[in-house]
């Protein structure tokens, strides 16, 4: 028995599934200052510093000069200027899927306007959703790694506590998943917001050490960089880009907070604070060249660096938690789309609709983050590894908010391409620069975006197969219903659901009932679950229902791909179930042949993830006392 709290799902005049009480513009503002900006407000830490490792060479090749300085800190500018406030704040924004955001409900907005021409877009979210994941397990290692390595500054004797202490705080983190961030919810805004104003004082104190730094803002000096560092310049930019990661977060978490509540943070204390702490760190660095070690906490008085090394260690652990909440949202998005087999989703809010938990991606992501702490044991070499998922999942998002500005916005498509294709070119750029790192790194995340885009795809296609190989030898419902002896079959009381993933398909559980058991219920319900290209099924619009005969009739029940799908409690709504249903489900042995469908290893694979996936029961909240399993084998 799952012991999750599942929302009632709506009756005509109660509020959509999973929504909220209505909360005030300011709190969320102050929400998303939290949740949305935690992991590019962390990006101070190191994007500076690794930066300038690039530029020098790394372990002081070369010495640092005030050119690099003006150079780097005008590209870190200029980028979060383009990519974050421009592409981001204000055009990705637009592309909201009522409401929701991200890769998933990006791709699920363009199939909806391209209608059957929109695989090619799957495909695209696939690779997208995947590389993902590759930055969900390497943020909160170089998070919290470039937080605790401050230990040292305080004294150099605490530096072999670095790690074990690194993978403790980890830990801690993904064991509380299970707990919901409900209870913590309301400190994250808080927190976070003090933090960026404590980076914002930290960067103007110093603005006096060289006030020159204001001319970073000029663009000439990140261009005139690149132009005069050739090649080089590459591996500046994959550092450079390390301070917009987290910028996807603006558009995954949308719906959370809504694109208003959002923008204002930007604009008002994010963008703000970001701006003056790195101009700060620039401004001492020309000063004090000798503090390159650790820019950011040296911003700080020796009396301060131990508060700001907690504040630190607490804003990482937030930005650890934005993307470990990210994970689970996509991966429920995932199996609604029918990319990834189900698993147990568990709410952990009666309110907050974005708040689930998903054990097995929590115990995975677990795992491979500490593997990456103890496989790289500082930030510096673990910065290597990022950026590249990051970059390729930002051209992805532009490539995906093209299809949807031509088709679903009706732009001309030149001036669609007109308005994009600088920010194609412009992330093209970092991604070529992350390219570099790919064998000091940057394979890691490549790795598992690829494995996870394989099982993707592994997914889907089997999943296709087995529907076509179902419908195939499945008798048609009208001709079930003109058998002879439907009409003279024995009877029991009670009513039974059968569940089908094909309309027009008589289900397998239904026809093996009546021939094994040679009896139907008093009246039988066939059900199709149908996943729609929108975030949430409101209203009356979610249970259809067709009376086929006197004892048989045909349901159609919608959930949107947000949506945790509770049949029961639609059902319920819909009248249909007062507690007293029994439902029939197909338990399906797969048996792999190289004769028909994929090649025999991509059948193993998808025979374990279907081995490994939550039961139809338990996912669509059947109760256990109230489901019939009935076998099948097939040959995939």
């Amino acid at each position: 028995m799952t012991a999750s709290v599942s929302t009632p799902l709506p009756t005509p005049g109660t509020p959509a599934l999973g929504h909220a009480p209505r909360t005030g513009f300011w709190t969320l503002t102050l929400g998303s200052v939290g949740v949305v900006y935690g992991d590019i407000g962390t990006s101070p830490l190191y994007a500076l510093k690794e930066s300038l490792h690039a530029a020098t060479g790394g372990a002081g090749h070369h010495a640092l000069t005030r050119e690099m300085i003006f150079g780097v800190t005008s590209l870190i500018l200029w980028a979060l200027i383009l990519i974050v406030t421009v592409k981001y704040v204000l055009i990705v924004l637009r592309a909201d899927n009522d409401g929701e955001g991200g890769t998933l409900s990006l791709v699920a907005l363009a199939q909806r306007a391209l209608g059957h021409q929109g695989g090619a877009v799957i495909l695209i979210g696939m690779v997208g959703a995947a590389l993902f994941y590759g930055d969900a397990i390497i943020t909160p290692a170089i998070s919290v790694l470039s937080a605790v390595e401050g230990l040292k500054l305080v004294t150099p004797a605490f530096e072999p506590f670095v790690l074990p202490l690194s993978v403790a705080i980890l830990v801690g983190v993904f064991v509380v998943q299970s707990h919901g961030t409900a209870r913590v919810a309301a400190f994250f805004g808080p927190i976070t917001a003090l933090w960026f104003l404590a980076m914002a004082v930290g960067g103007l104190i110093h603005l006096a050490d060289d006030p020159g730094i204001l001319h970073a803002f000029n663009p000439a000096y990140g261009i005139g960089f690149l132009l005069g560092h050739g090649s080089a310049s590459l591996l500046v930019l994959g550092a450079v880009f390390l301070a917009v990661t987290g910028a996807e977060a603006l558009y995954a978490d949308m719906g959370h907070f809504g694109g208003g509540p959002i923008r204002t943070a930007w604009f008002g204390l994010v963008f703000p604070a970001l701006a003056l702490n790195y101009l700060g760190q620039g401004a001492m660095l020309l000063a004090h060249p000798e503090n390159m070690e650790n820019p950011f906490f040296l911003l700080y008085p020796s009396w301060a660096l131990i508060p700001m090394l907690l504040l630190a260690t607490m804003a990482t652990v937030i930005a650890s938690q934005a993307v470990i909440t990210g994970a689970f949202s996509i991966t429920q998005q995932a199996m609604q789309l029918g990319l990834l087999p189900r698993m147990r989703v568990l709410r952990t809010s009666e309110t907050e609709r974005g708040q689930i938990y998903i054990p097995q991606v929590n115990w995975w992501l677990l795992v491979a983050v500490v593997f990456l702490v103890v496989l790289f044991k500082s930030s510096t070499a673990l910065a290597a590894a990022y950026g590249i998922a990051v970059t390729g999942n930002m051209v992805i998002t532009t490539a995906l908010v093209f299809v949807v500005a031509w088709k679903a916005w009706r732009w001309s498509p030149v001036l669609a391409a007109v308005l994009l294709a600088p920010f194609m070119l412009i992330e093209g750029v970092f991604l070529t620069g992350n390219a570099l790192k790919l064998l000091d790194g940057g394979w890691l995340p490549l790795l598992v975006g690829a494995v996870l885009m394989t099982m993707m795809w592994t997914w889907r296609t089997g999943s296709l197969f087995i529907t076509r190989e179902i419908h195939r030898d499945r008798l048609p419902l009208t001709d079930f219903l003109g058998t002879p002896t439907n009409g003279s079959m024995q009877r029991v009381p009670g009513t039974a659901v059968f569940m089908t993933g094909t309309l027009g398909d008589t289900p397998g559980a239904l026809l093996h009932n009546v021939k094994h058991n040679r009896v139907l219920h008093a009246h039988s319900l066939i059900v199709t679950v149908v996943t729609e290209d929108v975030p949430r099924i409101v209203g009356g619009e979610r249970v259809r229902v067709e009376r086929l005969s006197e004892a048989l009739s045909r349901a159609t029940v919608r959930f949107g791909f947000m949506e945790l799908p509770d049949l029961p409690a639609a059902l319920a709504a819909a009248g249909l179930d007062s507690g007293g249903l029994s439902y029939f489900l197909t338990r399906r042995v797969l048996v792999a042949s190289a004769e028909t469908g994929m090649p025999v290893w991509q059948d193993r694979i998808y025979i374990a993830m279907a081995q490994a996936a939550t039961d139809a029961s338990r996912y669509f909240r059947i109760p256990v006392d109230r489901a019939v399993e009935i076998g099948s084998q097939i040959r995939i």
